[in-house]
C-alpha cells in the first residue's frame, strides 16, 4: 500500500519528493477509483432515500457493517418500474465516482433490481396495492356489460392474433354487431400511453356500447403495458363498460383488475361480449314452446272449469232455485200468520183475566155492597176526620149516584175510645 504524507507544496521530505496538493491527491484517488471500479454490482438495503426536484434520487446503500452513498440520475430514475423506499433490499449496478469538491465517493447507479423479486413484479405489487387502496378494484364501481351491444370498440394491435381471434368469434356469434378498431401498440416504449389515449377516445365515438382492450399472451415484459398506471386510470375513468382480455388464463394484469369484466383470453372476450345467435334462437324457441304449452294447459283448465260450472243445477235449471225459495217464503208466511193468531188469542185471554181481576178490585164493586166513598171538594178521598173542618163540603159516591153534604162537626173515634 502506498502511503502519502500531506505536506506544503514547497516542502520536501527526506527523499526530496515534492508534496501533492489536496486537489492533486483527490484527482489521483478519483482516477484510480473510477478506473478500478467502473462497473460493479452491490447488494444492500436502501436508506435515507431523497428524491430531488431535478429528478435525481440520492440514497444510501447499507448492510449491517458499512454504508455507501449512491445517486441515481434522472434518466435512470424515470425508467424504474417500481418505487424506491427505505428498507427495500436491492442489487445495484453502477460505477464508483468521486465528487472532488468534497472529496467524497459515491456509487452512481445505472441499474437497480429488487432483491428476491423482479423489478416488474415489485412494480406490479406496488401499483396493485395503491389502486386497491383507492377503491379502483371495488365491485360496486364496475359497470354491467350490455346483453345485446350494437357497436363494440376494440383497443388492440391491428396486426396481432388477438384481433383475428376476437373478430372471428364475435362475427360468428352475432353478425349484426358493428366493430370499431382503435389500433395501438400493445408492448414496448410508449405502448401504455397509446392504449390509454385510445380508451379516452371511446366516449367521443358515437353509439359505442362496450370496449374490449387486450392482446395475446406473452412474458411479463410483453404484457407490461397493461400493468401501467396510466392504462388503469383510463379504464377506471371510461364511462363505457370495458372488458379486459390480456394474455392467457394464468396472466392477471392491473387492467384485468380495474376493468368492468375480465376475460381469460381475447377469444373468451368475444364470447362474453355478444350472445350466440344460435343459442339465442334456441332459447327463444324453447320459450315459445313453453309458452304455447302453458297457454294450452291454461285453456284446458279454463274449459274444464267452464264445463263444471255449466253442469251446476243453478245453470241447468235457473228458475228451479227461485221456485224453491218462493215455496220456503210461503211456508214461512203461513208460520208467521199462525204464530200471530196464536199470540193475539193468548193476549186476548190475558186481557180478559186482567180485566176481571181489576173489576173485582174496583171500588165500585165495593159500593155495590152498601159501602160508599167520600171525597173533599178538591177530589181527595176522605178516610178519616182529621183533614175536615165544620163547614167543609164533601161529596159521597154511592153504588148509584152521589150526595153532596156539608160537615157539621168531626170527632176522632180513636180519641173517644181512649
Amino acid at each position: 500500500m502506498e502511503v502519502v504524507a500531506l505536506m506544503p507544496a514547497t516542502a520536501q521530505h527526506d527523499t526530496g519528493e515534492t508534496a501533492r496538493t489536496v486537489s492533486e491527491l483527490t484527482r489521483e484517488i478519483k482516477n484510480r477509483l473510477e478506473t478500478h471500479y467502473p462497473d460493479v454490482w452491490v447488494s444492500g438495503e436502501i436508506s435515507n432515500c431523497r428524491p430531488a426536484r431535478s429528478g435525481h434520487v440520492y440514497l444510501t446503500l447499507k448492510d449491517d457493517q458499512s454504508q455507501i452513498s449512491a445517486v441515481i440520475w434522472r434518466n435512470t430514475a424515470s425508467s424504474l418500474a417500481f418505487d424506491l423506499a427505505d428498507g427495500l433490499e436491492v442489487v445495484a449496478r453502477g460505477g464508483v465516482e468521486v465528487y472532488m469538491p468534497r472529496g467524497q465517493y459515491q456509487l452512481v447507479i445505472r441499474q437497480l433490481i429488487p432483491k428476491g423479486v423482479g423489478a416488474l413484479e415489485l412494480a406490479f405489487r406496488q401499483l396493485q396495492e395503491q389502486l386497491a387502496d383507492e377503491g379502483l378494484f371495488d365491485a360496486d364501481r364496475k359497470q354491467p356489460i350490455p346483453a345485446f351491444p350494437k357497436r363494440i370498440a376494440l383497443v388492440t394491435s391491428p396486426t396481432g392474433a388477438a384481433l383475428r381471434d376476437m373478430l372471428q368469434v364475435i362475427t360468428r356469434r352475432w353478425p349484426a354487431v358493428e366493430i370499431v378498431l382503435l389500433p395501438v401498440r400493445v408492448q414496448g416504449t410508449g405502448a401504455a400511453e397509446e392504449i390509454a389515449q385510445a380508451i379516452r377516445m371511446v366516449p367521443q365515438l358515437p353509439r359505442v356500447d362496450v370496449v374490449i382492450a387486450g392482446r395475446g399472451g406473452g412474458s411479463l415484459e410483453d404484457l407490461w403495458a397493461f400493468n401501467e398506471e396510466v392504462v388503469a386510470r383510463a379504464i377506471a375513468d371510461c364511462p363505457v363498460p370495458i372488458i379486459s382480455a390480456v394474455g392467457h388464463e394464468i396472466d392477471v394484469s392491473i387492467a384485468d383488475l380495474v376493468a368492468d369484466k375480465r376475460a381469460l383470453t381475447p377469444s373468451e372476450a368475444g364470447e362474453l361480449v355478444v350472445p350466440h345467435q344460435d343459442e339465442l334462437r334456441n332459447a327463444i324457441h324453447a320459450v315459445r314452446t313453453r309458452l304455447a304449452s302453458a297457454l294450452r294447459q291454461h285453456a284446458q283448465h279454463a274449459r274444464t272449469q267452464l264445463d263444471a260450472l255449466a253442469a251446476r243445477p243453478v245453470l241447468v235449471r235457473p228458475h228451479g232455485r227461485i221456485h224453491e225459495l218462493a215455496e220456503q217464503v210461503d211456508l214461512l208466511q203461513q208460520r208467521i200468520d199462525r204464530a200471530a193468531r196464536n199470540q193475539i188469542r193468548s193476549s186476548r185471554d190475558q186481557l180478559r183475566t186482567a180485566a176481571a181481576t181489576l173489576q173485582a178490585l174496583s171500588p165500585l164493586e165495593v159500593l155495590g155492597r152498601g159501602y160508599s166513598m167520600t171525597r173533599t171538594a178538591q177530589g181527595h178521598v176522605v178516610n178519616n176526620s182529621e183533614g175536615l173542618q165544620p163547614g167543609d163540603q164533601i161529596v159521597t159516591t154511592l153504588a148509584s149516584g152521589q150526595i153532596t153534604s156539608r160537615v157539621e162537626s168531626t170527632s176522632n173515634l180513636d180519641a173517644q175510645h181512649n
